[in-house]
């Protein structure tokens, strides 16, 4: 029998995979942990109790629980998060809900095409003060803010110019309409037909010329004159012989209710690319420079509107685009982006197309940026992956950023990435379960090479995700007094409950109203920093025991739950996996920290003296130590969890380990 001290001083690698509970060979091993529930790993290295959450607003029964968040930034000081449910749509700015949406009474915006069979999966792209929202089976939609935070309209997005396919191209020599005199060779023509030949649904149609030329109808003059632009000059102004010419017909809108409407948007320098629809899923447009609704190719000139198609041999839905170091194409089929020269704007003359990586992307989840890196999730819902620019093979290529914890994504439906603040947080990637309602949280800093993912849970199931600057949303879907509520709930660091009502109040306070969504529900209350006992909120209140000085929360319990992984010391004589194990003394070092359970010990915080009993907890900066336990065990594990919702600041534990032969 021998003794050992382990010392865990970090867990950055947060939790880690079951299938890697044999890979002591991996560094990772050591910072990681086997179970890692509402707790945020922070960049130092410690863990600490994750965000609760404040009750914002109560949503009406979403249609077959379809809601969907956008982040819409009008200027420094406004910025909101739109909340999408079958048919509406509602404005919060600050944590707070707009009502009385232009002056209607009402606290929502009719979106009356904005239905729960196009929420799942609707793209969108702002400028401004618009917001495109686009979706395979629905116009494109325009949302315009007004001049206060409760004035938003929303219209059909109407097009300049649409721009043409020909699904069913068919030509027509039309020898009997003879001559055919241009006034030009190219540029802008007028063509003066011998004969009445011509029509008004020739417009947007092609005359194909022998030897040499190809104009597209631009305008209807009358039976025998129309007007084009030639995208092939003529060899010259000469009359062109009833035998040289052909009109090619059969080019229509490539987006209607019949072919399909724009899948994703982007705003680029300076125009709006769509990608991908219904009967063309793998074609990029491109509007005119400055005119963003104008996909008229005209003559290519360098301003003109652009087009290409993703051809690999292998079918490419476009899914998403993203604005980043170059515009950046992601399809069901693979990754793609388009290069520019020492930036170069992209022009019709310049524009390519490039392979990089062939994932595939998942549908409905839009990709995010971090750091520099596009993240996203790949098309089966199982890997989540960065897309980086790398100066060795002067291109893109993807990694899989969640290799060592893949068990998190359980049918992921939604992303959102929430930017480091300070020193003491690092990025945060958020990814939506749809599976368990849960949510995967990623702590990522990029510069150390960092990815800490964590499992967020609630009492109910999460709907959706967003982040609007450095306020992360949610919706969650919570049985209340045994009926469903969805409700609409910001994440604060201060507080440590979920759905809670908190204040700051400035004179003795007796009791709480306005509980009402929590009507019927027991909750825990801590009041002045005082955990009281468990109340069941009636009629929409509960009163204090005592009463309130400075603050309150009231809300729902959550418990995080941190467990390491099996101990192996790394002894010079082998490892100890077939040994029984018995951990006789824990030490934890902890950073205002108040309350703490270490393999069921609650740690003690408060110390003795008068009056401390009627006292918050002092938060406790230092060693604590646990012990001594008993049994031996074939794992020798350390759990972490909290009897009581108060802060939770764990940097690392240093432990003895007995090992039995």
């Amino acid at each position: 029998m021998s003794r050992v001290i382990q010392v865990q001083t970090n867990f950055t690698s947060g939790e880690l995979d079951p299938k890697l509970r044999a890979r002591i060979d991996l560094q990772q091993y050591y910072n990681g942990l086997e179970t890692a529930t509402n707790i945020v790993v922070q960049p130092q290295g410690g863990f600490t109790r994750r965000d609760g959450s404040k009750y914002i607003a109560t949503l009406p029964t979403p249609t077959n629980d379809a809601v969907r968040m956008v982040h819409f930034e009008f200027s420094v000081n406004d910025s909101y998060m739109l909340i999408f449910i079958d048919e509406q749509m509602y404005v919060f700015k600050d944590g707070v809900q707009i009502t009385n949406i232009n002056g209607s009474g009402n606290d929502f915006l009719a979106v009356s095409r904005i239905t729960d069979s196009i929420i799942p999966e609707m793209c969108w792209a702002q400028s401004a003060d618009t917001l495109i929202i686009v979706h395979k089976d629905m116009i494109p939609q325009k949302i315009v803010r007004g001049a206060t935070d409760a004035s938003w309209t929303i219209s059909d997005l109407s097009f300049d110019f649409t721009p043409q396919f020909a699904f069913s191209i068919s030509t027509d020599v039309r020898t009997s309409a003879g001559t055919l005199t241009p006034d030009a060779a190219e540029g802008n023509i007028t063509l003066t037909a011998q004969h009445s030949n011509f029509s008004a649904s020739d417009i947007n149609q092609y005359i194909n010329v022998t030897p040499q030329g190809r104009i597209r109808i631009v305008d209807f003059i009358s039976n025998t004159v129309v007007k084009g632009i030639s995208e092939v000059p003529l060899f010259d102004d000469s009359v062109i012989d009833a035998a040289d010419w052909e009109v090619e017909s059969g080019y229509e809108d490539a987006w209607s209710a019949t072919r399909g409407w724009p899948r994703s948007a982007v705003f680029y320098e300076g125009r709006l690319y769509f990608g991908g629809s219904d009967s063309l899923p793998s074609t990029l447009w491109g509007s005119r420079v400055g005119q963003f609704f104008n996909f008229d190719p005209g003559e290519s000139f360098d301003d003109a509107a652009l087009e290409a198609t993703l051809d690999t041999g292998r079918f490419n839905a476009i899914i998403d685009l993203y604005a980043g170091r170059n515009l950046q194409i992601f399809s069901t089929g693979g990754e793609f982006y388009i290069p520019q020269t020492l930036g170069d704007p992209i022009t019709p003359s310049n524009l390519s197309v490039q392979e990089q990586t062939s994932h595939g992307v998942k549908p409905g989840i839009r990709v995010v940026n971090v750091d520099g890196a596009t993240v996203f999730v790949q098309r089966q819902g199982k890997t989540l992956a960065e897309f980086i620019f790398s100066d060795t093979v002067n291109g893109y290529i993807a990694t899989k950023i969640s290799l060592l914890s893949s068990h998190l994504l359980k049918d992921p439906v939604e992303m959102a990435v929430r930017k480091a603040t300070s020193t003491n947080e690092g990025d945060r990637l958020l990814i939506l379960n749809d599976e368990d309602g849960s949510i995967a949280c990623y702590t990522l800093l990029r510069s150390d090479n960092i990815i800490a993912p964590t499992e967020w849970t609630t009492d109910g199931t999460y709907l959706s995700i967003g982040v609007d600057i450095a306020d992360t949303y949610s919706v969650v879907k919570r049985n209340i007094n045994g009926s469903d509520a969805y409700y609409v709930e910001i994440f604060n660091a201060d507080v440590t409950l979920d759905c809670a009502k908190t204040a700051t109040v400035g004179s003795s306070t007796a009791s709480v109203s306005g509980l009402s969504f929590l009507e019927g529900e027991t909750v825990k209350i801590i009041r002045d920093g005082v955990v009281e006992p468990d109340q069941a909120v009636s009629s929409g209140a509960i009163t204090f025991e005592i009463a309130a000085e400075e603050s309150y929360s009231i809300g729902l319990n959550f418990t995080p739950t941190v467990t390491t992984l099996p101990v192996e010391p790394r002894l010079s004589s082998g490892n100890i996996r077939g040994f029984k194990k018995r951990i006789l003394e824990i030490n934890s070092e902890h950073s205002e920290s108040q309350a703490v359970t270490v393999n069921g010990e609650q740690v003690a915080f408060r110390a003795f003296g008068e009056d401390n009993l009627d006292r918050a907890v002092q938060a406790f900066t230092g060693v604590k130590r646990s012990g001594p336990l008993l049994g031996y065990v074939n794992e020798g594990k350390i759990t972490i969890t909290q009897t009581v919702p108060l802060p939770m600041n764990v940097l690392a534990l240093d432990y003895k380990v007995s090992i039995g032969q």
